[in-house]
């Protein structure tokens, strides 16, 4: 495990990311519980490997969470669909949530490649190489990624013209 006089590192490293590591789960799960099982998975993987995860402990911490969501993604292809909640909120008090919602689910209909490099990206602010290095892929396949990850979301989020020309 870790030796006693590099546990306070440890300890400060858990500290100052845990909360990073769980939203980023979430994104990339999208399940509460799960996310902090995967983060929780996380650390003591990284706490086992300490000495070569020192280094750089978040990176090292971030690619175990987004190889252990990749692991969850392949289980959930073998188990049946579940059926969508139907959200019916109208206040308008309530419209960034909604907005926010919205988003969530558009997000979590993306493949699950498109989704990790959304959340790597744009919420962890990685730059393109070192979302690479986390998901174990070329730069060329982040880009390309993205650029297809940002066209799913529009589509899903912008009603097409028919559709707004319908509403009028």
């Amino acid at each position: 495990m870790i030796p006693r006089q590099e546990r306070a590192a440890f300890d400060a490293f858990v500290t100052t990311y845990s909360d990073r590591l769980v939203r980023s789960a979430y994104l990339l799960c999208g399940d509460r519980r799960d996310a902090e099982d995967l983060v929780q998975i996380a650390l003591m993987r990284t706490a086992r490997q300490w000495r070569r995860a020192r280094e750089s402990p978040e990176a090292y911490a971030r690619r175990v969470v987004v190889n252990l969501a990749k692991d969850r993604w392949r289980g959930l292809r073998r188990r049946p669909a579940e059926l969508p909640l139907e959200v019916d909120v109208q206040a308008p008090d309530t419209t960034r949530l909604v907005d926010r919602d919205m988003i969530l689910r558009a997000a979590q209909q993306l493949p699950a490649g498109q989704r990790a490099v959304l959340v790597l990206r744009y919420f962890d602010d990685l730059s393109v190489e070192s979302t690479a290095a986390a998901l174990g892929c070329t730069t060329g396949t982040v880009k390309s990624q993205t650029a297809r990850a940002l066209d799913n979301l529009r589509a899903a989020l912008i009603p097409t013209r028919g559709h707004a020309d319908a509403d009028r």
